[in-house]
């Protein structure tokens, strides 16, 4: 799609900008100390710290990936706000007030408060390091989405305006001024949220959304005269048929009209060929969407009801929150699917309608195969659980999270403060089911970034409020990667340079550690996000909370809750469980795809989500070496 900046939009995001370096440069004057600078001199208010968490925990992954898998697969999508709250149960009641009283600026201050050992820290400071670095890419790949159609910039500046800013607060401010952006824009994304809900259900449904005369309203099928495989004719003699592709059972026909190239998929049951959108990338020339130039905008956004309960031209009116869903469950979807098609030496990415029926939607099994009956494999199901045990065990070890613990006074506050969080996060996942829903239905898609259905919604009702999201959800990712960044330049300025090294430093020269670290960061974050800008974010997210769940959580769970635990043990728990989590996922089928290129087939692990593995495996490893070093120790003593 091609976007271009709005002069409202561009001029709400400035101020928006303006506010958050204006509050950093506030904040900035008042963080001298290394508690200032790493734990907001631990006074912030509990009520304040609870949206501030939420702030946190609304990523670009929450805002921007969930309401987008949702645009595309429905309840699929869901099933992560789902995981990602139910984690904050483990947070509520495992994690809050004993973290609290263990730590004091950093997750591995928490680990080490029963051992003094430099080897638990160290493994500490690397795992904080590596899912704060896996929690950064999703943030950024969201940051240079999300400025294309604000803005109008490619996706390469919003990776570098969000790193710069980012790298700018922190580098001056620290925790204090992280803590206040996040509260702003936490409260702010749950309201205007909730306002984009209510205009979407005063608007209702129909089955041509938007622009009459679009694109998406007036999609042709071409009867079929000969429907032999090989010798398809149609019945309209403005189309020549040039040459048919069938790929993983699915027919596709590239025809020639009025001097454009395009494909369209056989329906042969039907007898017709339904008009597909392409994407054709040839090695030596330019790029045609849709047989055109990108700029002549020939590529179309999509998503829209064919029948509303059974009628083909129809609208509801305003509907309520129930019969929203109802109206979804008895109707029929478009959704796209995608197929990539080697046509000599051109590359086509075919984008094809897949009618689904609503009651499908609102059910699990459009993205992840969990039903034997409609194919799934013994490995679907298991990379499914594994998700959703990653998503359910990675909150309560993340990083920026961990360490909010230690903005509050007391652990009274911590526990109040992950209540607000609860409370917060709980009303806008419920809000991101209607929103990605709406994007399905609104025909504001846009199938080359998944990643912006929810502001496209908005810009369905008006520049103001999509520049107003927009805006938002940019804020969005500055606090979720700062809350990051603050915790990576904990772990390098406190616990690798501090105690592990036993470098003597002031509290001034730990704070310009933690800033150095800051800028450090930001670049390699830029970098990632760069590389890692064509998946979706609540994908890349749910690799972070596996790798966190993996090497953290075992060793927070079992210090609270077995005595028995060393720090050999700990140790040994964190580096089998960040390694293991890290290399199944590099080997994955997902990561082949996506990322090397190759065919999943080659990927040595037969799922792409290992928590079910490497969690277990790091509780064991735990278990076996605090005994094994346990017994050595009682000998030694005897001795």
């Amino acid at each position: 799609m091609n976007y271009s900046a709005e002069p409202l939009a561009v001029i709400i995001f400035i101020m928006f900008v303006l506010a958050v370096l204006g509050i950093s440069y506030w904040f900035a004057q008042r963080a001298k100390s290394a508690s200032g600078y790493f734990a907001a001199g631990g006074n912030i208010h509990w009520s304040v710290n609870g949206i501030a968490f939420a702030g946190d925990y609304l990523s670009a992954a929450s805002f921007l990936g969930i309401a987008g898998m949702i645009a595309l697969y429905g309840f699929d999508g869901f099933l992560y706000s789902i995981g990602f709250l139910a984690g904050w149960m483990v947070a509520l009641f495992v994690v809050a007030e004993p973290l609290k009283r263990m730590g004091k600026y950093t997750f591995a201050s928490a680990i080490d408060a029963k051992f003094k050992s430099r080897g638990v820290v160290f493994a500490a400071a690397v795992s904080t390091l590596v899912v704060s670095l896996f929690y950064l890419i999703p943030q950024m790949v969201g940051a240079g989405a999300l400025i294309t159609p604000l803005l109008g910039l490619p996706f390469e500046a919003g990776v570098l305006i969000v790193g710069s800013i980012v790298i700018l607060i922190v580098a001056t401010a620290g925790m204090a001024s992280t803590t206040w952006v996040q509260f702003i824009k936490g409260g702010l994304l749950v309201l205007f949220s909730l306002i984009l809900t209510v205009l979407l259900l005063v608007n209702g449904f129909s089955t041509a959304p938007g622009d009459p005369d679009s694109p998406l309203n007036n999609l042709q099928t071409l009867e079929l005269t000969n429907t032999t495989p090989g010798s398809l004719a149609v019945a309209d003699n403005s189309f020549t048929l040039l040459e048919e592709f069938t790929v993983n059972n699915r027919t596709f026909v590239k025809a020639e009209h009025n001097g454009l190239v395009n494909y369209w998929k056989l329906e042969a049951a039907d007898g017709v060929l339904t008009q597909a959108q392409s994407i054709v990338t040839s090695p030596t020339g330019t790029d045609m969407y849709n047989g055109a130039p990108k700029e002549e905008g020939l590529f179309f956004p999509v998503g829209h009801l064919s029948e509303i309960e059974g009628q083909v031209n129809a609208e509801t009116g305003p509907v309520n929150l129930f019969s929203f869903f109802g109206v979804i469950k008895d109707s029929e979807v478009i959704r796209w699917g995608s197929q990539k098609i080697q046509d000599g030496e051109a590359t086509a990415t075919v984008y094809y309608q897949v009618p689904t029926q609503g009651a499908d939607i609102l059910v699990p099994g459009q993205k992840f195969k969990i039903d034997p009956a409609k194919g799934a494999s013994t490995a679907d199901r298991v990379n499914f659980v594994s998700l959703m045990l990653s998503l359910f065990l990675g909150t309560a070890a993340l990083p920026h999270i961990l360490i909010r613990y230690y903005t509050v006074p007391s652990p009274a506050f911590a526990r109040k403060s992950t209540i607000v969080a609860v409370g917060a996060i709980g009303l806008f996942y419920l809000l991101t089911f209607f929103l990605g829903l709406g994007a399905m239905t609104s025909g504001v898609i846009d199938l080359t970034n998944e990643n912006m259905s929810a502001p496209l919604l908005a810009r369905a009702f008006g520049i103001g409020i999509f520049a107003i999201i927009s805006a938002i959800a940019f804020a969005t990712i500055l606090g979720t990667v700062s809350g990051l960044i603050v915790a990576a330049s904990g772990a390098v300025a406190i616990d690798l340079a501090h105690k592990t090294l036993k470098v003597k430093m002031s509290d001034n020269a730990m704070v310009l550690v933690g800033r150095a670290t800051a800028i450090f960061v930001g670049i390699l974050a830029m970098g990632l996000g760069l590389a890692f800008q064509h998946m979706n974010v609540s994908f890349l997210v749910g690799w972070a909370f596996t790798i966190a769940a993996s090497a953290n959580l075992p060793a927070i769970i079992m210090i609270l809750f077995w005595n028995r635990v060393t720090a050999q043990g700990v140790i040994a728990s964190i580096i089998v469980g960040l390694v293991g989590s890290l290399t199944m996922i590099l080997l994955s089928p997902d990561v082949f795809t996506q990322v090397y290129k190759l065919p999943a087939a080659d990927a040595p692990m037969p799922i792409s989500q290992p928590a079910i593995i490497s969690v277990p495996l790091a509780f064991l490893t735990l278990v076996v070496v605090s005994l094994l070093t346990k017994k050595k120790d009682m000998l030694e003593s005897k001795v």
